[in-house]
Formats: structure tokens, C-alpha cells, sequence
């Protein structure tokens, strides 16, 4: 026939797939019914011939990597009849460029292998070196970040995107940082580069790929081509994070809102049993496809979010009415995710806002009375926390509740300056600002997490960047803070009082 052929087969011995190639390999078809689990290999084991008796090629190691076979043979053919025979398997806690070993045998016939005994034990070892345990139940991810940024900022970035993941109850094993010059189209990085990290994630037990950057559509499917691990990218990370964290109504309409929006122009069909007739000539007979059906559906499904979205904003509206009708100025924390805002306004009011030293801990904007002395008070609001390229589709869906920012007398622009990177916080919180049309707005700059600084620290930072210094967990810091709110709010002379 002049083909190759091959076989694969289970750990029972049980041949699942017969498969004819053309003369240079084979093609190895969907393996869904072996799905790659918590274990450390698939359970199957391809043997294929090699025309001209030829040593296995790159393209066979790699799909060993890639998925995770049990064990790979090729049987060469000399003449009419088998020659030799090379096997190889992946290799437990291997580096770059030896975790593959290759066993060669130059009569087929003289090959001896207790199979059995041998893939237990090796998958054995491979689920003992393994970081995690297996009865943790959570998404074990792979971070990958790819940019022509300096590579400070990559490593920067890449440490937020952790405790994104962290936030996410993700569990992060390793991460893999490329600076290039200019971005693959397809892949981000290049195509054997982007394979050498998938063969990495799979070696560690990875379930994840987490992009730092925003992927395209057609780059979403040419990675998922290649793995059948799941491949998210930051805005769909932090929707997922906001879709946990939503509890109230309102909150949780905006969170499906800009989840339907972000994945409405990535419904692309796969594979042979997605038709892609369209309406029209050709398209008349079968109806609407999967496809349009899908779309339509996401369509409808948005307009319905943005109808409900609108009531809950005029009912918002109204008390915010009610409000200023009885001149009680409005305070709103505004700052980078987990800065400390809940915090202050719990220690503030003496409220119990949900906290947690999490990303994106709370998400539901919290209203509550603070009282001052002579009889004057404040409604101080908490609002969604802010963070680097923030996704447009979340800009979008929460512009209304952000709108709010606007009624304000004052906006407390909290920031924990205990974080290295609170420079760039405050900076992403300013850009966020000013996009929302707030950058004129009146606001006072407070540190928080002063506790965490060492004596002296605070004030020195404080007197530079001319902001008030407080930990939201000692109320006897606040003194500062509360004379500074009264003299930004009702214009008095502001007493300065120690640290």
C-alpha cells in the first residue's frame, strides 16, 4: 500500500483505533473516549510502521509529549517483513531535553516488555513528583505571558496574574515569561516554543493555560488545536472572578452581561459536525445552523440584560435623588482591588462588608452612614475594586454603577502602600479616573496598610505624596483621615494631628 499504519491500543490490550497514514505518518484522530484526566497518562499506547525502517522523528516525540501516550513504538519495515523496533516514553520529572527515553531493539522479534508492570510504575513515579496532591480538587493552572514589554514588567504583571488565579481559587504551578520583538499571530509566541510550554504544563499536572495577555478569537483556536487542556485569557479570568464574587442582582446581571459580550465574537464552530451554511443561496434546506442559533440566542439574551440593567439603574437613580434632596454629602472609596476599601469602611462605620485578602473580594457597591461630630454625617460607598487594563466588556457593564462616582463630594482614593507596585496602582486608578470623565473630581489620597511599613516609613511616604496614612485595622490611626474628610467636605480649616 506504500502507508503507514497504526494502532492504538488500551491498558486492557484492546485495539481502540486502526489507523491508516499516507507513507510519511499517521494521523492520530480525536481521542475523547480517553480523555486526559487526573492522571498522569492518557491509558493508550500508539505502534505504527515506518516505511523505510527510519528512527522516530521529532513529530513523534512530540505527540508523545503532547498527548501523553503511555508509551509510543515504531516497527520498521524491511522488505516484506518488521526490522527493527524503537519505543519510547516520557520520562517522570525530566528536564527540556531529556524527558523522553528511547529503547531500540534491531530484530522486532527480541523485543521483551512486561507493559503492564512497567506503565504503573512509571506513572506512579510521575504522580509522586507532582507538586499537589491528588486530592486537591482544584484547577491547577500554567501562566503564560508574552509581550515585547521590558521583562520587569512581565515578571511584574505575571505576580498579578497570580493572585488573580489565587483569587480564583486556581491553583498556579509554574509560569512561563517570553519577551519578542513581535507577536506570533497565532500562537503569541512561536509554534514550538508555544509546545514546549503545553508539554511543561502537561509534565507538571496542569489543567490550565492562563494567557496575561487578551487573545484573539482565531488564537484561541489555533492553541486549543494543540492541547486539549483548557486555554483562558486575563479578562475571562477576572469575569470568572466577578462572577463568583457577584451577589446581589444587580451585580450579578452586570457580571453576565459583559461575560456574554466577551464571548459573543469568539462562537466560532469546530469541527466537521459545525455546518457552516449560512442563509441564502446554498443555505436553503437545513434551517438556521448550531452556530446562528447560539449567536441569536447570546443576542437576545443581552438585549434582556441590558432591558433589566436599565430598570435597576432608574431605580438607583432615585434613591440617589432622595439622597441629595436631603443634602447629605456623599463619600465614595475608590482604589485598586484589594487595597484595603472594605476594610476601611467596615473599621469607618462599624459595618460588616464581606472581607478577604483577596482579588476582587467584594463586588457589590455598600452604602453606609458615617457620623461625625455636631451632628453631621456622610453616606460613605464602597465600589468595585480597580485593576490594569480593566476588561472593556467590565468597563461597559459596570459604567452605571461607576456613574454613581460622579454624585460624589469626595472620592477617598485608597492605596495599599505596602504593595512594591503601588506607584503603578495609583496610576491605573488615575487612568481609570480620567476615563470615566473623574478626573476633576475632589479626592483624598489615603495610605493604608501602614502597619506594614516600617516606623517612620509611613509618614515619610505620606508627606511626599501629600495622602493621609492609616491601617484600616487600628481605629486610632483614623484621626487624620476624618478631620482631612471634613475639611475636604465642608471646606474647614484641617488641624494636623500626629501620626
Amino acid at each position: 500500500m506504500g502507508r503507514q499504519i497504526g494502532l492504538l491500543i488500551n491498558r486492557r490490550g484492546a485495539v481502540t483505533h486502526v489507523i491508516v497514514g499516507d507513507a510519511k505518518g499517521v494521523f492520530i484522530p480525536s481521542l475523547e473516549g480517553y480523555p486526559l484526566g487526573r492522571k498522569a497518562l492518557r491509558g493508550l499506547r500508539l505502534v505504527h510502521t515506518h516505511l523505510k525502517n527510519e528512527k522516530l522523528t521529532q513529530d513523534d516525540l512530540t505527540d508523545l509529549a503532547l498527548l501523553r501516550l503511555d508509551m509510543l513504538a515504531a516497527i520498521g519495515v524491511s522488505g516484506d517483513a518488521p526490522g527493527g523496533v524503537q519505543v519510547a516514553h516520557l520520562l517522570p520529572g525530566a528536564g527540556r531535553e531529556s524527558r523522553i527515553e528511547i529503547i531500540e531493539e534491531k530484530d522486532f522479534s527480541r523485543l521483551r516488555m512486561d507493559f503492564d508492570g512497567f506503565v504503573s510504575s512509571l506513572e506512579e513515579e510521575m504522580q509522586r513528583r507532582r507538586v499537589f496532591s491528588q486530592a486537591d480538587k482544584r484547577e491547577r493552572a500554567m501562566l503564560i505571558s508574552v509581550s515585547a514589554r521590558p521583562k520587569y514588567e512581565l515578571e511584574e504583571s505575571v505576580e498579578e496574574l497570580k493572585e488573580l488565579a489565587a483569587s480564583a481559587d486556581v491553583l498556579v504551578l509554574d509560569a512561563a515569561i517570553q519577551r519578542i520583538k513581535e507577536i506570533n499571530p497565532r500562537y503569541l509566541m512561536g509554534e514550538g516554543r508555544m509546545k514546549d510550554v503545553i508539554i511543561n504544563a502537561l509534565d507538571k499536572g496542569a489543567t490550565l493555560l492562563i494567557f496575561d495577555q487578551d487573545l484573539s478569537p482565531s488564537q484561541i483556536k489555533a492553541i486549543t488545536d494543540l492541547t486539549e487542556l483548557k486555554v483562558i485569557d486575563r479578562s475571562q479570568l477576572i469575569l470568572d472572578i466577578f462572577a463568583r464574587r457577584a451577589h446581589s442582582r444587580e451585580g450579578k446581571v452586570q457580571v453576565e452581561l459583559a461575560q456574554l459580550r466577551y464571548m459573543l465574537p469568539k462562537l466560532t464552530g469546530k469541527g466537521t459536525a459545525m455546518s457552516r451554511l449560512m442563509g441564502g443561496i446554498g443555505g436553503r434546506g437545513p434551517g438556521e445552523t448550531k452556530l446562528e442559533v447560539d449567536r441569536r440566542r447570546v443576542r437576545d439574551r443581552i438585549h434582556l440584560l441590558e432591558k433589566e440593567l436599565r430598570t435597576i439603574s432608574e431605580a438607583r437613580r432615585q434613591r440617589k435623588h432622595r439622597r441629595v434632596e436631603r443634602g447629605i454629602p456623599i463619600v465614595s472609596i475608590v482604589g485598586y482591588t484589594n487595597a484595603g476599601k472594605s476594610t476601611l469602611l467596615n473599621a469607618l462605620t462599624s459595618s460588616a462588608t464581606v472581607v478577604e485578602d483577596k482579588m476582587f473580594a467584594t463586588l457589590d457597591t455598600a452604602s453606609r452612614r458615617l457620623r461625625f461630630p455636631r451632628e453631621r454625617e456622610v453616606i460613605i460607598t464602597d465600589t468595585v475594586g480597580f485593576i490594569r487594563d480593566l476588561p472593556k466588556d467590565l468597563m461597559a457593564a459596570f459604567r452605571a454603577t461607576l456613574e454613581e462616582l460622579e454624585d460624589a463630594n469626595l472620592l477617598l482614593h485608597v492605596v495599599d502602600v505596602s504593595n512594591p507596585r503601588f506607584g503603578q496602582h495609583m496610576e491605573s486608578v488615575s487612568g481609570i479616573l480620567e476615563e470615566l470623565g473623574l478626573a476633576g473630581k475632589r479626592k483624598l489620597l489615603v495610605f493604608n496598610k501602614i502597619d506594614r511599613l516600617q516606623p517612620g516609613e509611613a509618614k515619610a511616604l505620606a508627606a511626599r505624596y501629600n495622602a493621609v496614612a492609616v491601617s484600616a485595622l487600628d481605629k486610632k490611626t483614623f484621626a487624620n483621615l476624618l478631620r482631612a474628610m471634613e475639611n475636604h467636605i465642608w471646606n474647614e480649616k484641617l488641624e494636623e494631628v500626629r501620626l
